[in-house]
């Protein structure tokens, strides 16, 4: 039994139903973490299951090296394989091996990449199958082809994408002739909100779900980060000051007095935001320990943003303007 109860939405127009709060593995197997081992790993999704956490989003790149989060989480996961809805990814242009006789997205990359993920996972069927980047050498329709075999032969429940521009959102909706995609996933923050021009849009007209990751910006929309600096073992200031020192600290600064006037905490705030929206179905935040984890659920739940909220923290933090558009 699990401890608490996340609210489960729904992905787009399917059937699946994920926990508002997802939980990205993309940390577990990475060196320098808690969760590189299988027992820091065991911590956090034991964290994530008792606290309702039950939609785990990886993929078979994550890890120090190939495929080894997948390893660590079907390890973690015996005898409670049913009680999680498990999401991959395969084909990342930059990183997936190559698969002799086929391209990132082909029919033979697809159906290599799904068996050894299924044995990695020690599952027979995984929830949510995700292409990871768009495969500019496959045609989208061979794709979803080799995709909706898996979806018939009961290995795969749910297709989606990942890094979909929007005008390919529209071409995979177009070519499918049996089964489509449910789902979007794309980078997207209160500082990141380049999606909202043409792939939000897209994910409405074409009833996907959307799946929100970078959802706290590496952690810079927690409150736990000043313009003096933020925690010493975080992963900002351990390997990317630049983004620390980069951030728009006036505009962060006047976030955290948006959400000091209402008596909540900036990452009850950011996800309030996000959750304010029926599109997104989960938001996956990536976690180190189970503490994290915890904070991340409870903060789902305690606070709904009215719409004079939502206009507020469009004036704090706009969608910039188009460079396209000159």
């Amino acid at each position: 039994m699990t401890s608490a109860a996340l609210p489960l939405r729904p992905v787009g127009r399917s059937g699946l139903r994920v926990s508002a709060v997802g939980l990205g593995c993309n940390n577990f197997g990475r060196a320098g973490t808690a969760t590189e081992t299988l027992g820091g790993t065991r911590d956090v999704l034991d964290a994530a299951i008792d606290a309702g956490v039950t939609f785990l989003d990886t993929a078979d790149i994550y890890g120090r090296e190939f495929g080894l989060s997948e390893t660590l989480m079907g390890e973690a996961l015996q005898g409670r394989r049913d009680r999680v809805v498990l999401a991959t990814k395969f084909g990342h242009a930059d990183f997936a091996p190559d698969v002799t006789g086929g391209a990132k997205a082909s029919r033979a990359h697809v159906r290599r990449a799904v068996e050894d993920s299924l044995r990695r996972l020690r599952t027979d069927w995984i929830d949510l199958y995700q292409l990871h980047t768009p495969d500019p050498s496959t045609p989208i329709e061979e794709t979803l082809d080799a995709l909706s075999d898996l979806v018939r032969e009961g290995k795969v429940r749910y297709i989606g994408h990942s890094n979909f521009a929007g005008w390919q959102i529209a071409e995979a909706d177009h070519a499918a002739r049996g089964v489509r995609f449910v789902s979007a996933q794309n980078q997207y923050s209160l500082l990141a909100r380049a999606v909202e021009r043409e792939v939000l849009p897209a994910a409405q007209r074409y009833s996907l779900g959307f799946l929100p990751f970078f959802p706290l910006h590496n952690g810079l929309l927690t409150g736990k980060f000043t313009r003096e600096g933020g925690p010493d073992g975080s992963r900002i200031m351990r390997q990317r000051p630049h983004l620390w020192r980069d951030a728009p600290w006036d505009a962060l600064e006047r976030y955290q007095s948006f959400c000091d006037e209402r008596g909540i905490t900036m990452l009850e705030a950011t996800f309030g935001w996000f959750l304010a929206n029926p599109l997104v179905s989960s938001v996956i935040a990536g976690a180190t320990s189970a503490e994290q984890v915890r904070a991340n659920a409870a903060a789902a739940t305690a606070w709904s943003p009215g719409e004079a909220d939502l206009a507020e923290l469009d004036g704090i933090l706009p969608l910039p303007a188009d460079p396209a558009a000159g």
